[in-house]
């Protein structure tokens, strides 16, 4: 958790936290959906040795530690997967369709400077939450935000 951490906090423009702030308010209830927006940008932060970026091995470098549903996602959100670089189509990666239409909403709203989006370490127990699994979705520890309503809402939890 310590590495990716650092790992996000090396992001220059705060884009992921950017992004995971959107999804927070839009998706209250749907934690996996807002990390992935948070390490949505790891690929550009992973770069391999030869300065190539790859959403492949940002999925694959979080999916032991965030689920499978997370690195699914950030895989199929990547903009050169929806341009038709992304190796194909596999079986399954119509059933997040919704999630990750939200997501790359969310993604390209982010790039839009001027959104509050906090401190990344206010999204550190989140992180630890889904890592742990407690927030899969149609568990029944999602039911309830466990870290109370999302900051600016006004609906009473």
């Amino acid at each position: 958790m310590l590495e990716l951490m650092e790992l996000l906090r090396a992001d220059p423009d705060d884009r992921g936290l950017r992004t995971a702030a959107l999804l927070r308010r839009s998706h209250p209830f749907d934690k996996e959906l807002q990390i992935a927006g948070l390490v949505h940008r790891l690929g550009h932060l992973l770069r391999l040795s030869d300065g190539t970026v790859t959403v492949g091995v940002a999925a694959e470098s979080i999916r032991p530690l965030l689920g499978e549903r997370v690195a699914r996602l950030v895989r199929l959100q990547s903009p050169q997967r929806a341009a038709g670089a992304g190796g194909g189509h596999r079986e399954g990666d119509d059933v997040e369709a919704e999630a990750v239409a939200t997501l790359c909403q969310a993604r390209d709203s982010a790039a839009a400077a001027g959104l509050d989006a906090g401190v990344l370490e206010d999204w550190q127990p989140l992180l630890q939450l889904v890592a742990a699994g407690s927030c899969r979705v149609g568990s029944p520890g999602n039911a309830l935000d466990p870290l109370g309503a999302p900051r600016g809402s006004s609906r009473a939890w």
